[in-house]
């Protein structure tokens, strides 16, 4: 069986209001999530982040993976346990902060190679990397590796790429969620997903099929 669900619990119009599940606690939705960039929520210590209400926090991969790195963070047992934080744990994929960087970054068809903006070393991130780091911070619920462009369509086919990557790279049973920033029009953001319908859909059959293939 997995370790996460969603239940929802009632509706007003579009509106609705429902509870995930996960190993580490449940979150109610919608949910306030505090931003914890480097595995900490500025000026609060963890007990005073739960008494706020807040059941989930986000940590930020790109930071991460820069400092400490991940693989230290890894060997500490993960943001949680380094933070001191007992509940659900959402990483960022880290594409956001990487296209951000301009001249910086050097975007491909595989993924992005950027300099940090700490010390100029050179990185790189592909949709297989970012789940990798996710997984390495010990993430309840990972960020697909998402691409900020201006050209929706081709964002939104990338997006779809990135997803099944994603998904390959999984070895473990987690939930893996797709962020959407699209155009700010509603008729390009319909536009954009109507002319990838088809690929999104076998996309997250097969995403089922991983994570709960009794159900499919």
């Amino acid at each position: 069986m997995p370790d996460f669900s969603f239940k929802l619990k009632t509706t007003d119009g579009l509106a609705r209001r429902g509870c995930v599940t996960t190993a580490w606690g449940k979150v109610e939705t919608p949910a306030f999530m505090p931003v914890g960039t480097a595995a900490t929520v500025k000026g609060m210590m963890p007990d005073s982040v739960e008494s706020t209400g807040a059941s989930i926090i986000l940590a930020n991969t790109y930071h991460l993976m820069l400092r400490p790195g991940a693989e230290r963070v890894a060997r500490l047992g993960g943001v949680r346990r380094m933070m001191g934080w007992n509940g659900p744990l959402l990483t960022d994929s880290g594409g956001f902060q990487v296209m951000s960087l301009g001249p910086l970054r050097k975007l491909d068809e595989d993924g992005v190679t950027f300099k940090s903006h700490l010390d100029g070393s050179k990185h790189r991130l592909t949709p297989e990397r970012s789940t990798e780091i996710q997984h390495m911070l010990d993430a309840t619920i990972t960020m697909v590796f998402d691409e900020c462009t201006p050209f929706q369509r081709l964002r939104l086919w990338r997006l779809t790429q990135c997803v099944f990557r994603c998904a390959g790279r999984d070895g473990r049973v987690m939930l893996l969620c797709r962020g959407v920033a699209m155009a700010s029009l509603a008729s390009s953001r319909v536009r954009s997903f109507l002319n990838c319908a088809p690929s999104l859909l076998l996309c997250f059959r097969r995403l089922i099929l991983r994570v709960m293939p009794s159900v499919v």
